[in-house]
């Protein structure tokens, strides 16, 4: 009997230990990395005596994800990766959207309904479409504690979703941390703080120089090798390793105002960081400059973690960090194994069609313009005139057909035909023709405004996620899509 007992004993005691080897973690930490890369990760990895991305690259899960629809540099990224679907679905797909209303074109998460703070910006998450990181959180833990920081705007609240507590990012003209009313608790007290005490100011006259001596770093530039490299911080703000280190302090004085991680109720702390620096065109190291803020992001990472493991215990607190593609490879690279990039205008094809368009049915407005993938018909004008929108449609499609870089264009509901196309476009923001352009082609606005910074074919990411909780890994390859569920298994 007493032998049955102690062996009776002894499972409990396993299955107590396993429950708490494996419990889920107090706070979760989710960091979207502007311009992270796994080519340049590997490169560094045996530089880094120490640091976040050191004990990443020894301890956390590591894997590189691909985006399941097109990548153009913007924030239909950032929604993908925090709600699991892509753009056909979350409705977010490119930075800014045609309004027919008044056509012109808006940010995708304008709210005229919702005031800044501290900011012009009338910005909400009303715009996105599905349920995010946060919003699952809050779900499965109604009382849960979730705050997002970041540098701009519509990436932080991409970040913070529909349910966080708050969510605040730099303005870089007053110097000051700055949210929308979109969220409860405004702007946090442990941001008016900062402001009070004018930290980001203080930050911003600071000189940014080089960590180390140019020779030390692997591709410095010509101009770099004779001048090195220095900015004034205020006029490089958003792009230089300060605003990294602005955004770890507040996420560490919102754990601490907060108590982050303090009790048995799982929180929730997203933050934007960037490892690209301002003279960058593409992601992947050709400066000093570049591979600096690699060593700040680095150092930054770091101090997250160290005081983490002090204020709430190595084993409460896991940490996902997923870089995101912003420019792609530069022209310039591609141009050097004889794959050069050509560039595709929209208005001037927009106004080709429409020209087109009058030689058939008179000199009248048929195209209220393009934007993105997309040709807007004048649909107003098509009814009063009795035409067939889809006749016009058709006929708008065959003659983009005839446009060099053009790989495929279609009326909008037959774009359910293509899977590629489907993912990427949601409805809502689509035109009545819809087109994609074969790959080394750049789709431009107009002559200046880029709006498919990404040209390569198929983006991808690094994804490193480290648990203090040893909790089980995922197993085999992921995709963008299951970064938003990843934190829950």
């Amino acid at each position: 009997m007493r032998k049955t007992y102690i062996y009776l004993s002894l499972i409990i005691a396993g299955l107590l230990g396993s429950a708490q080897l494996y419990s889920t973690p107090r706070l979760s930490v989710v960091v979207v990395v502007d311009g992270l890369n796994t080519e340049d990760l590997n490169m560094l990895r045996p530089f880094w005596q120490q640091g976040g991305l050191r004990t990443m690259s020894e301890e956390a899960y590591q894997t590189t994800i691909d985006f399941p629809h097109l990548v153009l540099g913007g924030n239909e990224t950032t929604a993908t990766l925090m709600t699991g679907v892509t753009p056909n679905k979350h409705g977010y797909t490119m930075d800014q959207y045609y309004d027919r209303k008044d056509r012109k074109i808006h940010s995708m998460l304008e709210d005229k309904e919702t005031k800044g703070i501290g900011t012009t910006l009338c910005l909400s998450p009303k715009a996105l479409l599905n349920r995010t990181i946060s919003d699952k959180m809050r779900l499965r833990h109604p009382n849960a504690k979730i705050y997002a920081v970041g540098i701009h705007p519509e990436t932080t609240i991409l970040l913070a979703g529909h349910t966080a507590n708050a969510c605040c990012w730099i303005n870089p003209e007053t110097k000051e941390w700055v949210t929308t009313t979109a969220y409860s608790e405004g702007l946090p007290s442990a941001a008016y703080e900062q402001n009070n005490n004018k930290r980001i100011s203080i930050a911003a006259e600071k000189q940014w120089i080089p960590r180390m001596d140019i020779p030390a770093y692997s591709k410095p530039t010509e101009q770099e090798k004779k001048k090195s490299f220095a900015y004034p911080v205020k006029d490089v703000l958003l792009q230089s390793p300060e605003a990294n280190k602005l955004i770890i302090e507040l996420a560490l004085q919102l754990q601490q105002t907060a108590q982050l991680g303090k009790d048995n109720t799982p929180d929730l702390l997203l933050l934007q960081l960037n490892c690209l620096s301002p003279a960058d065109q593409t992601d992947y190291i050709q400066s000093a400059e570049h591979e600096d803020m690699y060593l700040h992001l680095n150092q930054d990472l770091g101090f997250l973690m160290e005081q983490l493991d002090k204020k709430i215990g190595r084993e409460n607190y896991q940490v996902l960090v997923v870089g995101r593609p912003i420019l792609g490879t530069d022209h310039q690279t591609l141009a050097d194994i004889h794959m050069p990039v050509h560039q595709f205008n929209v208005d001037r094809a927009a106004a080709l069609i429409g020209t087109y368009l009058m030689a058939i049915y008179g000199h009248e407005r048929w195209v209220d313009g393009g934007y993105g993938h997309s040709i807007y018909l004048n649909r107003t004008l098509i009814e009063q005139k009795r035409l067939n929108l889809e006749t016009i449609q058709r006929q708008v499609a065959n003659f983009l057909m005839d446009f060099e870089g053009i790989e495929i264009a279609m009326p909008i509901h037959e774009s359910l035909l293509y899977p590629s196309l489907r993912d990427s476009f949601n409805k809502r923001h689509m035109g009545d023709v819809i087109f994609n352009l074969q790959p080394g082609w750049q789709l431009m606005q107009n002559e200046q405004q880029a709006i498919d910074k990404v040209i390569d074919e198929n983006p991808q990411a690094p994804l490193l996620f480290w648990s203090g909780t040893l909790r089980p890994m995922p197993q085999g390859q992921l995709t963008a899509l299951d970064v938003a569920e990843l934190i829950f298994q």
